[in-house]
């Protein structure tokens, strides 16, 4: 257990880790809007005070549970992409690694980042940005992952084509669509790229 200290430098007796990772899943569950601090505390097993102590607010937890879910669940599988050899395969592993994501039994459905803040009341507005700097992060970690396949005009527009698709992706699986049928997504995106790129290894 990772002791959590209080502003007077007292320990408090609860797992951050856990914390974090509960808060996550309620956040990734429900959306920001959708969880209370009193959802929180139930959820973590702690007094209100423990959690401002901690993380400062709800937004301050909402933040540490975003970058957990990018350094975690929502992270990009880095190794087979950086060992792809054509376009169309570091694609393909992309939008496969995007729905296996997105319907992993053992967790929520859809993306955490892809889905959260969409649109807010002008008081979440800076969470909002937050989230938004957090989805064009993504596409530069993407678009690094393909440009040895193509210009860089190519590959900031072939980038934002893919985040695209993987937002859809992420909002049908919250919506319940099949994995068999999401799949028919990825085998028609992919069809287009190798039709218009070529399945060959470019530099």
């Amino acid at each position: 257990m990772e002791p959590v200290k209080s502003r007077g430098g007292r320990p408090w007796s609860f797992d951050r880790g856990k914390a974090v990772e509960t808060a996550m899943r309620l956040f990734w569950q429900r959306g920001y809007e959708g969880v209370s601090v009193g959802d929180l505390t139930e959820a973590i097993g702690i007094a209100p005070p423990s959690l401002y102590a901690a993380f400062g607010s709800k937004a301050g937890l909402y933040q540490v549970a975003l970058t957990h879910y990018e350094e975690g669940a929502g992270s990009l599988d880095m190794p087979p992409l950086n060992a792809a050899t054509t376009l169309t395969e570091a694609v393909r592993l992309l939008l496969e690694a995007a729905v296996r994501t997105a319907t992993h039994s053992d967790r929520e459905r859809g993306c955490m980042i892809s889905s959260g803040m969409i649109t807010c009341p002008p008081e979440h507005a800076e969470i909002a940005r937050d989230l938004a700097a957090r989805r064009e992060a993504h596409r530069e970690r993407i678009a690094q992952v393909l440009e040895r396949f193509g210009s860089a005009d190519e590959v900031r527009r072939l980038s934002r084509h893919l985040v695209a698709v993987m937002q859809g992706i992420s909002i049908q699986a919250r919506d319940g669509v099949e994995v068999a049928q999401l799949q028919e997504v990825v085998e028609e995106v992919v069809s287009g790229i190798a039709s218009r790129f070529g399945d060959g290894p470019r530099s």
